[in-house]
């Protein structure tokens, strides 16, 4: 486990140093004018990392969630019409959570804030 976690930090790591390196051929053909490479390689790699920890969050959730309705239901079988309103409002509000965070992702892919400072 230690193996992989540490073979993932460091492709991360390679990549994060890397990325405006791969884009710097692009900015040289453009001469360096009205281009913003370093946010939108910044951005693509902050964007993965960002909608990844959302997804790892939210399934966590949903399943700890699941796990506490199914526990519920084992428990006391005739409550099992509650608990699954309640399970499946929860885990709306969970799944609500992760494309709250796809439309950030999206955003900050896709608008550039910075345009103006960074010319």
């Amino acid at each position: 486990m230690k193996k992989t976690i540490t073979a993932i930090l460091l492709t991360l790591t390679l990549m994060w140093i890397l990325a405006p390196l791969c884009f710097a051929e692009e900015a040289a053909a453009t001469g360096g004018k009205g281009s913003n490479i370093l946010y939108y390689a910044l951005a693509a790699l902050g964007c993965g990392l960002g909608i990844g920890l959302a997804a790892l969050g939210t399934g966590i959730g949903q399943g700890i969630g699941l796990g506490g309705a199914c526990e519920g239901v084992a428990r006391n079988p005739g409550a099992s019409g509650k608990i699954t309103t309640t399970l499946i409002i929860g885990l709306a509000m969970i799944e609500s959570l992760a494309i709250y965070a796809l439309v950030v992702v999206l955003i900050l892919i896709f608008v550039n804030p910075f345009g103006k400072l960074l010319q």
